[in-house]
């Protein structure tokens, strides 16, 4: 019996499946290829809006930079010259004692003010005194022979007058006369020593100053050899400063001082306290070969002890006025390679970068020879996020008080001539 095999018939309503594998690379390759050109469309739209710095004609990005700026100033400059010199008294004197003996009396007190003349110690004036007494004495007795012998020689030379005596006698009265009275003043010098001494018993101030620390206390024996002394006086009232300039200055200093009085200002180390004024006297008589500077020296009343010895100051020299110069603040002045620059602020609210030659600077302030005119305004804070052609946004605070843009000359249009330089 033959065996029929059957195979199964697929239904023809039955759908045909795909691999799922497949279908999922299909949509990932899809989503990649829609990102990427969603990024390459998002960058080219930056590159457009920001064009890269630097290049020529390249626009200004359109958020504008915050800063703060001033008008550029007509006025006079002021020509200073500055030294670092110390405060150095006209008299310092170590007072010592002239005597030896013991330390009796103090009439000072540390840091006191004196007067020439004053008493400042008594050192023991027994021993002089024993002294004085003593060539009193021998003066006395001297004085009383020379008198006798003066007596006997008036005799002696009338009874050699009258014959009586022989030449040799009168001339040997005669002597004795002398030798007494070289010991009379022998005596009187004894006497003026032995006062002398009491004097030097009693210290004096030598010169009008300030007493600085006592060196020794009484009940100590001194010595007219001791070395340290008992004080130090130091005069502060008139009080000088010695200060060095370089030797390039020196033909302003000395035509200043041809002219008449150099005024000279004091101030402390950062420059920013005026401590006194003053005049200067005189300057070195040669210039130092290691530093090529030469040393001046001026006087300061002192008068409410501004200046103390040995203090470092400055000291500033009013050498010269610059007048009608074109002063802006130091802080609108930038550097490149190519030189000095300022940011000059334009009526659209962009700044240019304008080449300028500048001149001294003194007090936070330059002094510009060419390149900006009067009224221009420059910015003075703010500069280092600028380049050519940026926007700008001008700020009005503190800095306006210091010379900001009120009273200012409008702001260059671009594009127009300043001092005969195109923009």
């Amino acid at each position: 019996m033959q065996e029929t095999v059957t195979e199964p018939v697929e239904s023809i309503n039955q759908p045909t499946k795909r691999p799922f594998s497949k279908q999922w690379w299909f949509w990932f390759i899809l989503l990649c290829l829609v990102a990427g050109g969603a990024y390459v469309i998002w960058k080219k739209q930056q590159l457009s809006a920001a064009p890269s710095a630097g290049k020529p004609g390249a626009k200004a990005p359109s958020l504008a930079t915050p800063v703060f700026v001033a008008p550029a100033r007509k006025g006079d400059m002021n020509v200073y010259l500055t030294g670092l010199g110390s405060v150095t008294p006209l008299n310092n004197v170590t007072v010592r004692s002239r005597v030896d003996g013991q330390l009796m009396e103090v009439h000072f007190r540390e840091g006191q003010n004196v007067t020439k003349g004053s008493l400042l110690a008594v050192i023991d004036q027994r021993p002089s005194q024993v002294l004085l007494t003593q060539a009193e004495g021998q003066m006395a007795r001297d004085w009383e022979l020379l008198n006798n012998a003066r007596i006997d020689l008036e005799r002696y030379r009338t009874l050699w007058k009258q014959d009586s005596i022989p030449r040799q006698q009168l001339d040997t009265q005669d002597a004795l006369v002398r030798q007494y009275e070289g010991a009379v003043k022998i005596d009187q010098g004894q006497i003026d020593s032995a006062k002398l001494q009491l004097t030097y018993s009693r210290i004096t101030a030598p010169i009008s100053g300030r007493i600085g620390l006592r060196l020794v206390d009484p009940g100590n024996m001194v010595h007219a050899a001791d070395i340290g002394g008992l004080l130090t006086i130091t005069q502060v009232q008139p009080m000088a400063v010695v200060f060095p300039l370089p030797e390039d200055s020196l033909p302003q200093v000395l035509r200043k001082m041809k002219d008449g009085r150099l005024g000279v200002e004091a101030f402390d180390r950062e420059m920013k306290l005026k401590l006194a004024t003053g005049e200067l006297t005189t300057l070195d008589n040669q210039i130092d070969p290691t530093t090529g500077t030469v040393k001046l020296k001026a006087v300061f009343a002192n008068r409410t002890d501004e200046l103390f010895p040995n203090q470092f100051v400055n000291a500033r020299l009013l050498v010269d006025v610059k007048k009608d110069a074109i002063i802006v603040p130091s802080a609108a002045i930038q550097k490149n390679p190519q030189g000095a620059f300022a940011f000059v602020l334009y009526t659209d609210k962009t700044v240019a970068m304008r080449p300028i030659k500048t001149g001294i600077s003194q007090g936070g302030e330059t002094s510009v020879i060419e390149g900006l005119e009067v009224g221009e305004q420059v910015v003075v804070d703010g500069a280092e996020r600028l380049r050519e052609g940026s926007k700008v946004e001008v700020k009005v605070q503190e800095q306006a008080g210091k010379g900001g843009v009120k009273g200012a000359k409008p702001a260059r249009e671009p594009g127009k001539k300043s001092n005969g330089r195109p923009q």
